[in-house]
């Protein structure tokens, strides 16, 4: 395996803060993405306000190669109580803003929509002044689930391609690039006042054209706010890194993605799909809908 370059070394993270979350999370039986995915940015998250919360899981129905969350074909019944156990996380958390995402639970008809408005409705509730971004899958191309999510008014709908077109068969088997696309830009046109957001992960044998021409396929899609973040692999059973790229290159994609018009392109190699999403806040009060 290669040997990660300086780029990708990052301090410890402030444990005081973080072993505070970690309680109350243990006390709420909740899973945030920042743990599962032992995300290297969770100290500075945390300690801005933002974590990313994992509901419906933690099994996943799908089986990607890049991901190292568990596979499992008939994963649990949905909880009843995690809408409201999260939205008390929220709270005791004092979070600014709140990410929710979720395995792919193509088992349920809805794809877990109902789910998504239960908790979106639940935070509004206990703490309204709180943005709301959910980071949801494809649904299945499940267009009437979509609007059902996005009639609840999250402040920001994320959905990640991933990766290139060319790579998906190898990299997101049981995606459609295409599929993908649709649903942000339905996105758009169901909620005009929404902020589309979408990230994709480098490193694994993509070209710097291909990478800008997914940047216009999103933008031809209106989509406002694009992340760029280095992949790297979980473990040998996982997908291998094919390149570390450098921080000049992603600065030049920043640069790029600004110029072809998004409102805001988080671009580095530690960028994950939540990555300074606080500054939507900013993001909303400078572009307001």
């Amino acid at each position: 395996m290669a040997v990660k370059p300086e780029w990708l070394r990052v301090k410890a993270p402030q444990w005081e803060r973080v072993g505070q979350v970690k309680a109350i999370l243990q006390d709420l039986g909740l899973n945030t993405v920042c743990e599962e995915a032992s995300c290297p940015n969770i100290g500075e998250c945390f300690k801005a306000g933002t974590a990313t919360f994992l509901i419906m899981g933690p099994a996943c129905t799908r089986a990607c190669p890049y991901c190292d969350i568990d596979f499992e074909k008939k994963p649990k019944p949905l909880d009843p109580t995690e809408p409201l156990r999260l939205a008390e996380s929220v709270r005791r958390m004092g979070l600014n803003h709140v990410v929710v995402t979720s395995v792919n639970r193509d088992d349920l008809a809805d794809g877990g929509a109902s789910q998504f408005v239960a908790c979106i409705e639940a935070i509004k509730q206990s703490t309204p002044d709180t943005t709301i971004e959910v980071l949801i899958p494809d649904l299945c191309g499940n267009w009437q689930a979509l609007e059902t999510i996005l009639a609840s008014r999250p402040h920001v709908l994320n959905h990640n391609t991933e990766t290139v077109p060319r790579l998906y068969r190898r990299v997101r088997p049981q995606g459609v690039y295409a599929r993908s696309l649709e649903l942000l830009k339905r996105s758009r046109d169901l909620a005009p006042w929404v902020y589309t957001k979408s990230g994709l992960m480098v490193g694994l044998g993509e070209t710097d054209a291909e990478v800008q021409q997914v940047m216009d396929d999103l933008r031809a899609v209106d989509c406002d706010i694009l992340t760029l973040g280095q992949y790297l692999s979980p473990g040998p059973k996982h997908l291998p890194v094919a390149e570390f790229v450098t921080p000049a290159q992603f600065d030049a994609w920043r640069v790029a993605g600004e110029e072809k018009g998004f409102l805001q392109v988080v671009s580095s190699p530690l960028t994950r799909s939540s990555y300074h999403a606080e500054d939507v806040q900013r993001l909303m009060a400078q572009n307001p809908r």
